[in-house]
């Protein structure tokens, strides 16, 4: 993973209610500033068959149209505490073709994590202890065939994340996401969600 400064022309606000969830969370609500608070679920989840045998169709995912040669950026806080808390930018073209990446607490820490599923999942994650509790931006660029993830932590610099192949073309919806697998309560802020430019390069 590396320190990356991806050029990009300036992105336009997506409202919250432009979008439509894949399953509704607990709770949900706008406070003054604008920020969307969701509660999520105990049990919800995202995940297709490798190593745990399982699939997941649970997760709070918020979706509006993306397309070809654009990007989705969300902008959320990271209060995690328990196994698999997790919360970042959903990319979906259907039950068995999708992707998820974000800041995922395992094993006693934040990870950036990022998941593609095309009729199997499968998942990287790499810790980032630093940044527990800090505002955290998710960037997904759809670039001709594949997808470019990248993550910053508050103003800190860009991270590339993953490049993974996407040979979809049309029906794709992508946005902000929160899962809690191992328990009830979890809420997130979400505190922009926008839409631009993909990525012109990836260094």
């Amino acid at each position: 993973m590396s320190d990356v400064i991806p050029t990009q022309s300036a992105s336009r606000d997506i409202p919250w209610e432009a979008g439509r969830w894949t399953n509704r969370p607990v709770s949900t609500k706008v406070s003054k500033d604008g920020t969307l608070h969701v509660t999520a679920a105990e049990g919800s989840d995202a995940w297709r068959h490798t190593s745990y045998g399982f699939v997941h169709d649970t997760e709070h995912a918020l979706l509006a149209s993306f397309t070809p040669r654009t990007s989705m950026e969300v902008e959320f806080g990271t209060p995690f505490e328990e196994q698999f808390d997790r919360a970042g930018v959903f990319v979906r073209v259907s039950a068995e073709h999708w992707g998820k990446a974000g800041i995922e607490f395992t094993d006693g820490n934040p990870h950036i994590g990022a998941v593609v599923t095309n009729g199997r999942s499968d998942w990287s994650a790499t810790p980032v202890p630093g940044w527990s509790g800090q505002p955290v931006t998710m960037r997904i660029s759809w670039a001709d065939d594949a997808l470019i993830v990248r993550a910053r932590c508050s103003d800190g610099p860009w991270q590339l994340v993953r490049v993974a192949p996407f040979d979809a073309r049309e029906g794709v919806t992508a946005g902000p996401f929160v899962c809690a697998p191992t328990r009830s309560g979890l809420e997130v802020p979400f505190r922009r969600w926008s839409v631009g430019e993909a990525d012109r390069s990836l260094h």
